[in-house]
């Protein structure tokens, strides 16, 4: 499964054929935030982003309709909510078998709504892909990541085998995975250039020279922003999604002078090798400069797809994120087109620390912040590009 995702679902291939759905969404945001620039409200970034990153992954998985998007989303919270609850019986051996809290009764009642939701929508796809054929009619060469996977599971000549309980597996890992954890780092690296004035006004100046100000970003430009790639590497060494990646031992191992036993679950604690002063100069501080190629620090050629263990926000070896390429476009596509389109004023509910945005973490699976990230949208591009409808 790991090499039919980074192959097919997720390789480059196929994040470049759905980059429509993701464009789409991303115009949806905007004119979100138009609206409420030009009347001067206060949105909430953090739900907004959320609601955007879930629609790209419901229509990039499934073309799904509004109402899958919605029911993916509730769905996708409440799993989040019960993973990131502290369990007593996890802990303590002799309460193993007692459903103390009644979490287990909980997470297996959101199971079920999960897998019956997803049963639906591959019902409801093997359907239109039936009336498709009947019809004589192909796909126009683009296929959805579910498509995909009932090719293979359709082809009996694949090399790998799929059951429909992988097709749920993965759609229940990329919904859960991959709709908060871009949301979050997007909302924390607006959060931080927010807080810090002089470095949002240099990512800014380098969006609006690589690509003015008469058009809206693309992701083709992307590559053109080398001092925006080191704002999402900064936000994810002090703020990676997932705090913590889990491995299992399949012997008995020696780590760091302690003698693990095999079959056991190791905890690496992700967030806090980003705030090692062992591994960074001044690690509590938001600086940018240290990740690109003129950074006195040297540290230009980190990066985060597990090649360098003090940066892991996405993993390292065979359990690395495959959707890290995935999750890239969406994370700086979206950071930069919140700085190029809009001014940010904090609205003045928002909390404030020692004269900037509240940074105090939340609990969960997923790492958000405390309260939620309101802002006043300004719209700085005049006239507005046009958005897609």
């Amino acid at each position: 499964m790991k090499r039919l995702c980074m192959s097919e679902l997720l390789g480059g291939r196929t994040v470049d054929q759905l980059s429509p759905v993701r464009r789409t969404e991303l115009h949806a945001l905007l004119r979100t935030l138009l609206h409420k620039a030009r009347s001067s409200n206060p949105v909430d970034i953090s739900w907004e982003l959320i609601k955007m990153t879930n629609n790209v992954i419901t229509r990039m998985t499934a073309s799904s309709t509004t109402s899958d998007t919605e029911e993916a989303r509730k769905l996708v919270k409440q799993v989040a909510e019960l993973v990131g609850v502290f369990n007593l019986s996890d802990y303590i051996g002799i309460f193993r078998n007692l459903d103390l809290q009644g979490l287990n009764k909980r997470i297996n009642a959101v199971h079920e709504r999960f897998d019956a939701f997803v049963e639906r929508i591959i019902k409801e796809k093997e359907e239109i892909r039936k009336r498709r054929k009947e019809r004589g009619e192909g796909d126009n060469g683009v296929k959805d990541l579910l498509d995909i996977m009932l090719d293979v599971s359709e082809d009996a000549n694949a090399d790998m085998k799929l059951t429909r309980e992988n097709i749920k597996g993965f759609v229940l890992d990329i919904f859960t995975a991959g709709s908060d954890s871009s949301a979050a780092t997007v909302e924390w690296a607006l959060a931080e250039l927010i807080n810090h004035p002089c470095i949002l006004r240099k990512l800014r100046e380098e969006i609006d020279k690589a690509v003015g100000k008469d058009r809206l970003i693309r992701e083709s430009d992307i590559p053109n922003l080398p001092y925006l790639y080191a704002v999402v590497k900064e936000t994810l060494r002090l703020h990676p999604a997932a705090p913590l990646a889990i491995r299992v031992s399949d012997k008995e191992v020696k780590v760091g002078g302690y003698e693990i036993p095999a079959n056991t679950s190791l905890f690496v604690n992700v967030w806090s090798i980003g705030r090692d002063p062992n591994c960074w100069k001044d690690p509590l501080e938001f600086q940018p400069e240290r990740f690109t190629a003129s950074g006195e620090d040297g540290l230009g050629s980190i990066d985060f797809r597990g090649q360098h263990f003090e940066l892991l926000p996405f993993g390292s070896g065979r359990r690395v994120c495959p959707g890290i390429s995935l999750a890239l476009q969406v994370i700086q596509l979206t950071l930069a087109a919140l700085v190029h389109c809009f001014e940010w004023k904090v609205d003045g509910k928002e909390e404030k620390r020692s004269g900037g945005l509240d940074m105090s973490e939340g609990i969960g699976m997923v790492i958000l912040r405390a309260q939620p990230l309101v802002c006043v949208p300004v719209a700085r591009l005049d006239p507005f590009p046009p958005l897609d409808p």
